[in-house]
């Protein structure tokens, strides 16, 4: 037998798998305000290269046309140890809910991301806040900084962490070897390969930006979300008639 030979799909809940909708995907109205860019960095050091980097970064998308804020995590307790009405917790949810596209970079330690830039992403839940996700939707640039050689394992631990929260992370990156070799006293970026690589990220966030965040409320709406919906509200009419 042929998968075509029965097409039926009884385990679908009602009509709630829709076509595709083309004039929703290609003919939203476009908001003509700059792209708003939120960086998260991964160290507290005074000298800190992903705050360098992020700054770099922030320059670059700033020439591009996007209005860019930095969060400083400096003061944010770890998680569940405070209430979320935390001012530095408030702070950064406010930020993430502001924006429409986000840039993490974090130094690699112990070849994993940064506990700072962890806990910046464990502060931000997938659970709405105010009727809105905080990272739903928003697109997503990666970059690390190493202390050796060059090195992906944050940058792709991030990346996960990315998909996890439903975020569209775009498929370029940037991880800068030896960075205490490609910074100026100043804190700023020398001219080099990995500088070029990060002009690279920051075009294409706001590219992808620019092309799926008047669509995003599409392109996250899911279908189990919408059958999970329907049962609840059964089970509601179902408790009252009991």
């Amino acid at each position: 037998m042929d998968w075509s030979d029965d097409k039926s799909l009884p385990n679908l809940a009602g009509d709630l798998l829709h076509p595709i909708d083309r004039e929703q995907l290609f003919d939203t109205p476009r908001a003509t305000h700059p792209p708003r860019v939120l960086m998260l960095y991964g160290s507290l050091r005074k000298r800190s290269f992903s705050r360098f980097l992020s700054f770099e970064a922030a320059r670059i998308l700033d020439r591009l046309g996007a209005e860019v804020r930095v969060f400083d995590p400096s003061g944010l307790p770890l998680p569940d140890s405070v209430d979320p009405d935390h001012p530095k917790v408030k702070e950064l949810r406010d930020l993430s809910i502001w924006s429409e596209a986000q840039v993490w970079c974090s130094p690699e330690r112990h070849g994993a991301m940064s506990s700072v830039m962890k806990t910046q992403i464990d502060w931000l839940p997938l659970s709405p806040i105010g009727g809105i996700r905080p990272t739903q939707g928003r697109t997503l640039a990666l970059m690390q900084v190493c202390g050796g050689s060059q090195s992906f394992n944050a940058v792709n631990q991030m990346r996960i962490l990315g998909r996890w929260m439903r975020m569209i992370t775009i498929p370029n990156q940037s991880s800068v070897a030896k960075a205490w070799l490609e910074f100026e006293d100043d804190g700023r970026m020398k001219p080099s390969a990995y500088y070029n690589r990060v002009v690279d990220v920051m075009e294409e966030l706001v590219k992808f930006t620019l092309l799926t965040r008047d669509v995003s409320p599409y392109l996250t709406d899911r279908y189990s979300e919408r059958a999970e919906t329907v049962e609840e509200v059964h089970k509601r009419v179902g408790l009252k008639n009991i």
